[in-house]
């Protein structure tokens, strides 16, 4: 089943894509959540006519993608935890933790843009991943330390 998806949803696609959904996710979630339109010639052209318009503003957006990137640059973000003595943390370090000390640095970075490669488990450094466009994708340096 092809679908338009009418917002960004993760892991299958952004805002006006068409994409190729099994019938009943479409059917049973996508649709009815208002997350998608089916893709049939209609909508297409109307998702084809609001591209158009909005063209100019999604050159703006993903400038402005590029410039929070550029700002941000090597920068390292440092999480502290409580860990026990063999430096296994408890809980866990969330996406959360990681989008208030980038806004406590100036950077607004939603945390639903926001994940690991590898889920923190102990002390140490990790990759998160920003995902501040659907273009423009960059990697900082989490450090987990201890409380």
């Amino acid at each position: 089943m092809e679908i338009i998806l009418t917002q960004d949803v993760t892991g299958l696609g952004y805002k006006n894509d068409t994409v190729k959904v099994k019938a009943g996710y479409g059917r049973n979630y996508l649709i009815p959540n208002g997350v998608a339109l089916i893709a049939n010639d209609s909508n297409k052209r109307r998702v084809s006519e609001d591209i158009r318009q909005a063209a100019h503003k999604a050159a703006k957006l993903k400038q402005d993608a590029e410039a929070i990137a550029s700002k941000i640059g090597e920068m390292s973000v440092e999480i502290r935890t409580k860990a026990g003595e063999t430096g296994k943390i408890f809980g866990a370090v969330t996406s959360l933790q990681i989008s208030d000390a980038l806004k406590a640095k100036g950077f607004d970075v939603d945390r639903k843009k926001i994940s690991f490669k590898e889920q923190p488990k102990e002390l140490g450094t990790y990759i998160a991943l920003l995902d501040l466009h659907k273009e423009v994708k960059h990697n900082i340096s989490v450090n987990v330390v201890a409380e």
